[in-house]
Formats: C-alpha cells, sequence, structure tokens
C-alpha cells in the first residue's frame, strides 16, 4: 500500500527512511496556506520534500504537490466545525496544546512558547494554560469574525487559539480528501495528530488505514 505523509509537507529525514521501507510510494502535500479572510490566512512556503531528495522523486518512490492551500471550501468548514464542537477531539487538542511541544510549534512561533527547562515535554502556551478553552465555543464563522475585529491578531488569545483549532482540523479534513482520492492510507510521526485523525474518522465512521510512527531520539 501507499501512504499520505500528514499534516506536514516535510518530514525528517529517519521519518523518512522509515516509511520507505514500509510503503512503495510516500505521497506529500504543499504547504498549507490557508486563507481565512482576503485579509488574513497563512504564508505558503515554496520548499518541497523532492528538493532535498531528487532521486527518490524521479524514481518516483516520493509523490509531491498535493495543494491544500487557499480559501476553505463549504464541505471543508463544514468537517471543520464538526470537529470543534466536538467535546472528545477539543480535549484531545486542548491536550497536546498544553504539553506537545512539536505539536505546539505547528501553530506558534517558538518565542511564543515557554519552555520549562530542557525538557521538550516541558513546555507550555502561557495564554492558554487555564481548562476553559477547551471548552469556549469556536467555528470557522467565529474565527473570522474575531479576525475582522483584531488588528494585531498576536494580542487576541481568542482568535489566536481559534485560528490553531481551524489550521489543525483542516489540516486533517485535507489528509482524509487526499486518502480517498489516492487510495492511500494516512501516516504521520505526531501522535497527537495521529489522535486528532483517529477521533475525526471515528466520529465520522471514516474508514482509512492509519498509523504513527514514534519517533525516538530525534
Amino acid at each position: 500500500m501507499n501512504a499520505l505523509y500528514y499534516p506536514f509537507h516535510l518530514c525528517h529525514e529517519r521519518t523518512l527512511e522509515r516509511l520507505l521501507k514500509e510503503f512503495t510510494v510516500v505521497h506529500f502535500r504543499d504547504f498549507m496556506a490557508l486563507q481565512l479572510t482576503p485579509f488574513m490566512g497563512t504564508t505558503a512556503f515554496p520548499d518541497r520534500m523532492g528538493d532535498d531528495y531528487p532521486q527518490l522523486l524521479e524514481a518516483g518512490r516520493i509523490i509531491q504537490g498535493h495543494n491544500v492551500s487557499g480559501t476553505l471550501h463549504p464541505d471543508v468548514i463544514a468537517a471543520v466545525d464538526r470537529d470543534l464542537s466536538d467535546p472528545t477531539w477539543r480535549s484531545t487538542f486542548h491536550e497536546a496544546l498544553s504539553n506537545d511541544y512539536r505539536f505546539q510549534r505547528t501553530l506558534f512561533d517558538e518565542s511564543d512558547i515557554q519552555k520549562r527547562g530542557d525538557s521538550i515535554e516541558g513546555s507550555s502556551l502561557p495564554a492558554f494554560g487555564t481548562p476553559d478553552w477547551q471548552e469556549k465555543p469556536f467555528s470557522v464563522a467565529s474565527v473570522k469574525a474575531l479576525s475582522r475585529q483584531s488588528i494585531h491578531h498576536e494580542d487576541d488569545p481568542a482568535f489566536e487559539y481559534g485560528w490553531a483549532l481551524v489550521k489543525t482540523s483542516a489540516a486533517l479534513t485535507y489528509t482524509i480528501q487526499l486518502c480517498h482520492q489516492l487510495h492511500v492510507a494516512a501516516v504521520t510521526d505526531s501522535a497527537s495528530y495521529h489522535r486528532l485523525f483517529t477521533q475525526s474518522c471515528g466520529r465520522q465512521q471514516i474508514e482509512i488505514a492509519h498509523s504513527c510512527i514514534k519517533r525516538e531520539g530525534y
């Protein structure tokens, strides 16, 4: 079976080695540059896995260039809203945001993360340290509204938390869509994203083969 690596557009060299031992072909998306409103979005990075591994790209072991950028289509918005209204999914997200440094780094700049000592597991986002955030209602529409209200988004914790929720769910939604389109398994090396993906698929009774590579020592 072939696989799609998620939720990122790049992976660690040792993860790639393990992927290629298990799968004949590994698919990679492009950087996810979402456009929340005409004035708010994320910037795309042009780098791709094939830039560092041209021989694997030429041999067909890597397939890249799957687009997951632009404005959110109605079906994606509906899927994101389902995740954001699911208490179990929200609890899993908040736990990852509170304790998983690698997960935090996919959503926030390192300067926003307060690291406790040298432990990667011991890190936090001070603005979101209380559990009541996981019970605060969010939707794509409400995050858009918060975006329009805030000139300096970094000064609005509600927008930053909601935008992180939207980006996380959208990444998983695009993963589900691509796996169906490509007829491939989903694989990640992020335990937190794997738990969220499992919850999203289980709630919707979506059957996709998916697994998590455990990172040890890197």
